[in-house]
């Protein structure tokens, strides 16, 4: 299926709506190719206009100004007493021999000139306006009423096209913006943000213009061509096939402008994505831009992305400046040649005024489309590329699976168990290898090992962030592949390092995974979270509004928020990330303290950099290159003198002299603590 024909089945849920747009527009459409008929019948018949008719006959020879006899080039139509004219003089037949007419001169105050050799002689049929006032009051009327029911028709034509192009683009946004939520870290690993934004944004636009345009207005301006081509063809085809000798040309210009177009504007969408990620990442760095006075490489960075996407416009905008002129250019020559071949048969008494005005009236109808063919060619190109871009988020496929028979998880115990895992983010570089080790409930397990040696990589597996290469992972001997993502998510809690708040009220942050939580509940968990006394200092308390990505708390503020939004979810497995190493003492004791009653009874996973988590630890993995090199307890990974005693020496042992000296931590304090 093309792009714009599935574009178009997203008007299926609207099926009645556009089935009255579509009779909206053959009624405006009716009304429309109606107003030249009733044109013509008060010309011909309310004005009824003087007419001449070709004798078959022309002067064969000049005639002076002060000549009363003129010779024909063959016997002439006529008959004595009858007028003739020729040019714009009148002139009453006083007798005739043969080719010899002896003519009165200026009848009817017409003025005498000379005229010259084959001038044409034409039967005066009528030679005055004989119409009706009434004949002319009716058809007046009848034209007001069709241009009134034309009104009223184009304006629910208008109000529902816009009414359909708005539900559409509301439509599409809904479902780009529920895919995105959908798909795995792996898609979004891939992906440039402000790509996906202008994809939600400009990329809709170019859709919902081309379903206002292409649903009605094409069908309309489609049903108007085809009415006036049978119209005219029927009404006199020689000049129909003269309008129309210049519409291949028309066509052929189009299907050319169509797939340069489409190119043009495929490269403008991705332009236009690629500066909305500069600018994005910009904006969201901007205190690091600042820090490092990177202004100027910026600014410059930017000017680069935007001269690319102007070159592109450029082009785009070169095409339209030529496609547009030339099509009325056609269109017009067209009008031309109706005119003045219209213009002749009238003169030869095959045409009737009123026929030739109501023809160019039509012709009109017909130019009037093609005028604006070149903006509906852009918009059709537009939506083709526009298209493309948006049906690859929706049509991308999580790499992370929810089964049909999908199994709900209840009542979890917070066994976790780890089979023969191996994972790797492509086929070439595999992260974790054969990793097994079983984790029973409330137990607390310590990640350790250097960067890269796939500590992350098995914290993000257990929700299912990624799936696994190979083995499996149970929680409560359940394979969590079977279970859904759901009630998978909801059972584990996770607290990371790099905390995300929404610009919203602190409530509204901590009761995100349970909106349905009460005051009482949310205080109560800021305050195991060791933040509610500094809630309640700030003037608006627990409806203070928070900045954009918590910018306006410190890193031991949001953190002790994070933990509180995750304790009011109440999960039975825990995943942290444990560093602290960003806030001063009192703020990382106060972190330790909330941290230590989150973790109390509850299957707890964290990447352990502080000496209090890993000693409190009921097993330590210690991690390199993706398999576990050591596994135990403090006390006993010590005694071992291996990887796990050099992380203590680098990184462990100055934290547990520093935190002796000060007195801070005492060995009946950490398990006070844990207790």
């Amino acid at each position: 299926m093309s792009t714009h024909l599935r574009l178009l089945t997203f008007l299926l849920p609207y099926k009645k709506q556009v089935i009255i747009a579509w009779i909206a527009v053959a009624l405006t459409a009716t009304f429309t190719m109606a107003i030249p008929q009733l044109v013509r019948f008060g010309i011909d018949t309310g004005l009824k206009p003087p007419t001449f008719i070709d004798t078959g006959s022309k002067i064969a020879e000049p005639l002076r100004a002060d000549e009363t006899t003129m010779q024909l080039t063959e016997p002439a139509d006529v008959s004595v007493g009858q007028k003739v004219r020729i040019g714009s003089e009148n002139m009453t037949i006083e007798s005739i021999d043969g080719t010899t007419a002896t003519v009165e001169r200026g009848v009817e105050g017409t003025r005498v000139v000379a005229h010259g050799k084959n001038s044409d002689v034409r039967r005066v049929d009528r030679d005055r306006f004989e119409g009706s006032t009434r004949t002319l009051l009716i058809a007046g009327s009848l034209i007001l009423a069709a241009a009134l029911l034309r009104g009223v028709f184009a304006y629910w034509m208008t109000y529902l096209s816009e009414w359909l192009g708005q539900h559409i683009a509301f439509d599409l946004r809904n479902g780009i913006y529920d895919r995105l939520q959908r798909l795995s870290y792996a898609y979004h690993d891939k992906q440039q943000t402000g790509q996906l934004m202008s994809r939600a944004t400009q990329d809709v636009e170019a859709t919902r213009m081309f379903i206002v345009m292409g649903v009605l207005r094409l069908m309309q301006m489609l049903l108007m061509i085809t009415v006036a081509f049978v119209l005219m063809a029927f009404s006199q085809l020689t000049l129909a096939l003269i309008a129309w000798a210049l519409l291949p040309l028309i066509a052929f210009q189009s299907i050319r402008v169509q797939g340069r177009s489409r190119r043009i504007w495929m490269l403008i969408q991705e332009r236009l994505g690629s500066l909305t990620t500069i600018l994005q990442e910009n904006l969201t760095g901007v205190r690091v831009v600042k820090a490092f006075s990177r202004e100027k490489y910026e600014e410059a960075k930017f000017n680069k992305e935007a001269e690319k996407l102007f070159d592109a416009n450029y082009s785009q905008n070169k095409i339209q400046s030529f496609n547009n002129p030339f099509y009325q250019t056609v269109g017009s020559l067209s009008q031309v040649a109706v005119l003045c071949v219209g213009a002749l048969m009238i003169t030869k008494g095959n045409l009737t005024a009123g026929e030739l005005t109501a023809f160019i009236i039509y012709l009109q109808l017909l130019v009037q489309p093609l005028r604006v063919l070149g903006f509906v060619v852009q918009i059709f190109a537009r939506a083709g590329a526009a298209g493309e871009r948006i049906f690859e988020i929706l049509d991308a496929e999580s790499a992370v699976k929810e089964k049909p028979d999908a199994v709900t998880l209840t009542s979890v115990k917070g066994a976790v168990h780890f089979n023969h895992v191996s994972f790797s983010y492509d086929a070439i570089s595999p992260v974790l290898h054969d990793v097994s080790f079983d984790v029973e409930p409330s137990q607390v397990v310590a990640l350790l090992g250097p960067t890269g040696s796939g500590k992350t990589t098995i914290v993000n597996l257990l929700p299912r962030f990624y799936d696994v290469t190979a083995g499996r992972i149970m929680i409560d001997e359940i394979d969590i592949r079977d279970t859904t993502i759901a009630s998978l998510r909801s059972t584990i809690g996770i607290i990371q390092q790099d905390v995300f708040l929404f610009l919203a009220t602190i409530r509204d942050n901590i009761a995100y995974g349970a909106i349905d939580a009460t005051q009482e509940q949310i205080i109560e968990a800021a305050k195991i979270a060791r933040i509610h006394d500094f809630i309640m200092s700030l003037p608006d308390g627990y409806d203070t509004w928070v900045g954009e990505r918590g910018i306006t708390l410190s890193g031991g503020q949001k953190q002790r928020i994070s933990i509180a939004r995750t304790l009011l979810l109440d999960p039975k497995i825990l995943i942290l990330d444990d560093s602290t190493s960003s806030v001063d003492t009192q703020t990382e004791f106060l972190i330790q303290q909330a941290l230590a009653a989150v973790m109390k009874g509850r299957t707890t996973l964290v990447i352990a950099q502080r000496l209090r988590t890993v000693k409190n630890a009921d097993q330590i993995l210690v991690m390199k290159d993706g398999t576990i090199a050591e596994r135990g307890r403090h006390e006993e990974l010590i005694a071992q003198d291996g990887l796990y005693r050099e992380i203590y020496d680098l990184e462990l042992r100055d934290q547990d002299e520093a935190l002796r000296r000060a007195g801070i931590i005492t060995e009946a304090s950490i398990e006070g603590t844990a207790s």
